[in-house]
């Protein structure tokens, strides 16, 4: 079923678990992301960018996802991921996406409250979740760049703020990670995800999530975090498969024999992410 990010969070709350976020870069790779959904019994929330809806088709993301998802019996959400312009946002909105993302953590942080709080009445009047961002996380992440040095950890008492002034259903925390963080892994600062966590009462969401370390999940996660965003590992492997096959492949072969094997790898990470996302405290997992 096609949900929001609201309701995938609320099943995360009740269940102890997170939802796993991911982005996807075009649709090859879309039908077997939900599919490892499906196969887990897991809901999902599939991600784009910006860049990413406008060379698809908001229209078209919309309307693929919501096949998939009935077709396939997967609680499914649609997430715009990371945008800062409102009309891009209204045209996912008004395309029939179920979750959007303004991301005003560059902003003073008035400013940021006052075009978050427009952007939750716009989505909210059309029954659409919103996702908003206090701190600046590291990393680049489709042209949005911010340096190490000019990394904003979230401070709790404006996370109070924050969250009671603009009635948003997620918030994004900055607490170490990084956008395109595939080579190593940081070190998340949990004595302050749990700061955040006691002070506020929506669900909390991990960006940069290809950088946090396996072993750091379940205590993110028994702390409140019920949306992880895994991007970067995907785009990697994807590209590492499909160049494998474009290079062995007869110029005169099929197109889908190169795609598959490349969309059966993002398959499988999604598989193992989801596997880890349940938590083992998670009553959805002791069923496994």
């Amino acid at each position: 079923m096609y949900k929001t990010l609201k309701e995938v969070t609320q099943t995360a709350e009740e269940l102890n678990m997170t939802i796993g976020a991911f982005n996807t870069h075009n649709l090859e790779m879309l039908p077997e992301m939900i599919r490892a959904a499906k196969e887990m019994g897991s809901p999902i929330i599939i991600q784009t960018s910006i860049d990413t809806a406008k060379y698809i088709g908001y229209d078209v993301m919309v309307a693929v996802v919501k096949e998939i998802a009935n077709t396939e019996l997967v609680d499914v959400a649609l997430h715009l991921d990371h945008a800062r312009d409102f009309n891009e946002i209204k045209a996912a909105i008004d395309a029939g996406y179920s979750s959007v993302m303004y991301d005003g953590s560059h902003l003073p942080f008035k400013e940021n409250i006052a075009k978050t709080k427009a952007v939750v009445e716009y989505a909210h009047a059309k029954g659409v979740s919103v996702e908003g961002e206090l701190g600046t996380i590291g990393g680049t992440e489709e042209g949005i760049s911010v340096a190490e040095n000019d990394k904003v950890y979230t401070k709790p008492e404006d996370a109070v703020a924050f969250v009671a002034q603009t009635n948003i259903d997620a918030l994004a925390i900055a607490i170490g990670t990084n956008h395109g963080q595939f080579k190593s892994k940081t070190e998340v600062n949990i004595p302050l995800l749990k700061e955040i966590h006691q002070v506020v009462d929506v669900p909390l969401v991990i960006h940069g999530g290809t950088g946090v370390k396996e072993e750091d999940y379940p205590e993110l996660i028994n702390n409140g975090i019920r949306k992880f965003n895994v991007g970067t590992e995907l785009l990697v492997n994807w590209t590492k498969v499909a160049k494998e096959s474009f290079g062995e492949t007869e110029v005169n072969k099929s197109l889908r024999h190169n795609v598959i094997p490349a969309n059966l790898a993002v398959k499988e990470i999604v598989k193992h992410k989801i596997g880890l996302f349940m938590n083992v405290n998670s009553p959805l997992a002791m069923q496994k």
